[in-house]
């Protein structure tokens, strides 16, 4: 065994430094509705989440002059309080996220804040010299935190600052001596973190490690950000490499870190447009998770955050849905609890979510759930699997249809009457069958979200499909008609 593993590996930590498990609800897509977030929480405990890291971005009812960041489909602030209770019934603690550095899109895209980018024509990221820039971060977190009581934590963001140092301020600054682009991430961290630190002395903010990671000990032991932040080390991969995150976390010691998180991935981390999660990838992640919490030092682990990403960034589609997501989330949790996988772990996410066999190496699970919104996961495993491929086999595949009435056939109206007898029928019917099921699904998630995330699913992952069978159904009707 490496000697970094070595070190504490006889301490038998197992899951203990893994006390606090935060479930991740991305809401910069598909935020759930509340009747929905109420009949799913008291799930989540029972699966063994302890917190909630709510990343509200534009779902967040922003007002005054931040009004243009709040979304159409945004909560109310009776929502979000709504939604706190429900925690606090369920006993879960609530860390809110706010980017206040990189992934800025929706704050940045607004004309009102263009001025504040790093780089004049792209949204991510916030151009840290400008005092206006601290005005407009301070404001977006004294919002979030006027509907938030009794915060331990509160995550500032700062991952993936792409871009920075390439605007023309920051370009001035670095020419001159000693500056560089890591001491300005630093010191954009530092203020944030002092603001919040002074405004509320007994919240910590925690921030994603990615932009600190290759950042030299020297320079992040003298840069004072260690002892204002708690780093929330990420990595969603099923091969994460264990001795080099208990090498990070040696690290972060030595320059002052006194505290860590995690964070692995229970969905939307391996596609950018993935409808269905394979819970396999996800379990795997995890359980290298507890191989690196099993040799650290337990004092310096506050716990774990379970993402599950709904987007990529502010501008990229949807991927799977959060109650798509449900089983590989109750799996992972599971897991976490107790310390690894096993047949008898199985057995108990089985019987929470309902469910009489649950697949962890393929995407199709026989028995339907019964867990909040499993009706939605069995109509998208359909629509995932079957929908195009029924399409495509019916319109490129059927001997009948691509030789006698392709899109020269039909541009003219021609079709021969015996040939249209021997594809009509299937083409009527396969349409009537996929137009139910998505019915189905349409009802089925209408009571789970807002129009605007049904009609953005729709029109990605359904329309293109059916619109191409409804037209050939179309054409065949008006090529009959014109024969006739």
């Amino acid at each position: 065994m490496p000697a970094a593993l070595a070190r504490w590996a006889a301490a038998g930590m197992e899951a203990s430094g893994l006390r606090r498990r935060l479930v991740h609800l991305d809401l910069k897509g598909a935020p759930p509705r509340v009747s929905y977030v109420a009949e799913v929480l008291p799930l989540l405990r029972a699966l063994g989440a302890t917190g909630l890291l709510l990343e509200y971005e534009d779902a967040f009812p922003y007002a005054g002059a931040l009004g243009p960041l709040r979304a159409q489909h945004a909560y109310s602030p009776e929502e979000i309080r709504a939604i706190l209770r429900l925690a606090k019934a369920q006993g879960l603690d609530v860390v809110p996220l706010v980017q206040t550095f990189g992934h800025m899109e929706f704050v940045l895209k607004h004309k009102e804040f263009s001025h504040l980018r790093e780089v004049k024509t792209f949204p991510n990221a916030l151009n840290p010299h400008k005092e206006e820039s601290r005005a407009l971060v301070k404001a977006m977190i004294d919002h979030v935190m006027a509907l938030h009581e009794d915060l331990k934590w509160f995550h500032i963001g700062c991952d993936e600052v792409y871009y920075l140092g390439e605007g023309e301020e920051s370009k001035q600054w670095l020419q001159q001596q000693e500056n560089t682009p890591e001491k300005l991430c630093l010191s954009h961290i530092k203020a944030v973190a002092s603001c919040l630190a002074s405004s509320y002395p007994t919240v910590t903010p925690i921030v994603w490690d990615d932009m600190l990671r290759g950042i030299s000990e020297e320079a992040l032991s003298e840069s004072g950000v260690p002892q204002l932040v708690e780093p929330m080390i990420w990595d969603y991969a099923a091969d994460l490499d264990v001795e080099s995150k208990v090498l990070l976390i040696e690290k972060y010691r030595r320059c002052g870190f006194s505290k860590v998180w995690f964070a692995s991935a229970f969905k939307g981390a391996t596609g950018v447009n993935q409808s269905l999660t394979l819970i396999g990838h996800h379990l795997k992640n995890h359980l290298q998770w507890l191989k690196v919490a099993s040799n650290s030092p337990a004092d310096v682990l506050q716990g774990i955050a379970l993402t599950g990403w709904q987007r990529y960034d502010h501008f990229s589609v949807l991927c799977e849905l959060f109650p798509v997501g449900i089983p590989s989330l109750a799996i992972c949790l599971q897991a976490l609890q107790n310390g690894g996988y096993s047949e008898k772990v199985k057995e108990n996410v089985e019987k929470l979510l309902g469910m009489s066999n649950l697949e962890t190496d393929t995407f199709m699970s026989t028995s339907l759930g019964t867990f909040p919104g499993s009706n939605i996961l069995t109509l998208v495993t359909q629509v995932s699997f079957y929908l195009r491929s029924s399409v495509d086999e019916l319109l490129e595949r059927n001997r009948y249809v691509t030789g006698w009435f392709s899109p020269y056939h039909r541009k003219r109206k021609m079709v021969h009457p015996i040939i249209m007898h021997h594809f009509q029928p299937d083409a009527i019917s396969l349409l009537s069958k996929w137009n139910a099921v998505v019915q189905d699904l349409q009802a089925a998630m209408e009571q789970v979200f807002h129009k605007c995330t049904i009609d953005e699913w729709m029109e990605e992952n359904v329309h293109p499909s059916l619109q191409k069978l409804q037209q050939v159904v179309d054409d065949l009707d008006k090529a009959i008609k014109a024969q006739n």
